[in-house]
């Protein structure tokens, strides 16, 4: 087995199960009776009966699944079960046995980045200034190269990640920099100007610079505790945000759905991402794990965000969905899941034989 097949099977494993793990938990604290935990689908290569919970290990890594007592609407139900039927239990446990499973992937990138700070801290750039643009604020404000700018506005500045962040907020307003320069400091005011530059979609877009080029060398910072677990809330949100903007941008035709990829390209970033180290094969599962959540999310019958639609509308109309209405729209919503699946794998055949 391949290399990459070996780093695929680990990623998909551990997202699958913490996935799918999460149904299990809330299911087991609301009172409901799970009779199978399965990762992968197909046949069976391993099964072990404990309680009245079935554990299996399937022949296809593509997935998993958590099956309930009573999980199914109007499935015939022994009068011995009915307290553990997942159908019999309120709409709120109900909602949150479904939302367990997308809220176990968040927490994993979360967990994932936490481990990562807490023990390797963070790389940041200095802000020194590398290179001062022509016809700038920064050159007309005086700002030289081998500047370091120590505050804006009055707020420290303890990276050159600090600086871009205040100037792309500032909307053109006075901002007021001290630097230091050959162990002195200066008092410098300028105003931030609009430029065109692209954003990470390769678009053309317009934002407030300076004019300043930052030096490569960066350093070392450690983070307590508390830090760290700010900064993976923000990165687990960043990410967050940037999926749904990116899935937004492809509805819109603004970014090609010619990036989508399916379990070919994830073997390859996995095995490459396993070669390049474990913090980028962890970064690499956090990446996932965010994105499992929200396509699980979907409001698309058959995914967990299609249930929670269901419930929706059962909370808003008083009236669950019918057995009727509910199937056919669960066959429209595994249509759109194999369509979708059939494009990624084409997706994927295309980009293996052009080299991408």
């Amino acid at each position: 087995m391949g290399y990459s097949a070996i780093a695929f099977i680990i990623v998909i494993g551990i997202l699958v199960f913490i996935h799918e793990f999460g149904h299990f938990i809330a299911a087991r604290l609301c009172g409901v009776g799970v009779e199978v935990f399965s990762l992968g689908f197909g046949p069976k290569i391993f099964k072990k009966q404990v309680g009245r919970t079935q554990y299996c290990l399937a022949a296809i890594p593509l997935g998993g699944y958590v099956k309930m007592v009573g999980e199914e609407p109007g499935a015939t139900i022994d009068p011995g079960d009915i307290n553990a039927s997942f159908t019999h239990k309120s709409l709120l446990q109900k909602t949150l046995i479904v939302a367990a499973g997308p809220f176990f992937n968040f927490f994993l990138a979360i967990l994932i980045f936490y481990i990562l700070y807490q023990f390797s801290g963070i790389y940041l750039v200095k802000p020194i200034v590398g290179e001062v643009m022509e016809d700038s604020p920064a050159l007309t404000a005086g700002i030289k190269a081998g500047d370091v700018i120590k505050e804006i506005n009055q707020k420290k500045i303890e990276s050159f990640e600090d600086i871009s962040r205040i100037v792309s907020k500032s909307r053109g307003k006075q901002l007021d920099i001290i630097v230091e320069r050959n162990g002195r400091f200066k008092g410098l005011v300028l105003f931030p100007v609009l430029k065109p530059g692209k954003n990470v979609f390769e678009e053309e877009i317009e934002r407030y610079v300076i004019g300043i080029i930052g030096v490569k060398d960066s350093f070392h910072k450690s983070l307590n505790p508390f830090a760290a677990i700010w900064r993976s809330l923000q990165d687990t949100y960043g990410l967050v945000k940037l999926t749904i903007l990116s899935v937004v941008k492809m509805i819109k035709g603004s970014v090609s759905a010619k990036n989508l990829g399916g379990p070919l390209m994830i073997a390859q970033m996995a095995g490459e991402q396993a070669k390049a180290g474990i913090m980028n094969f962890a970064w690499f599962i956090a990446l996932l794990s965010v994105n499992l959540g929200i396509i699980n999310l979907f409001p698309i019958p058959v995914l967990d965000g299609g249930h929670l639609l269901f419930f929706g509308i059962e909370a808003v109309t008083g009236k669950s969905v019918s057995d009727k209405l509910r199937e056919k729209l669960i066959q429209f919503g595994a249509a759109v899941l194999v369509a979708l699946m059939v494009f990624v794998f084409y997706n994927d055949i295309v980009r293996m034989f052009n080299g991408g």
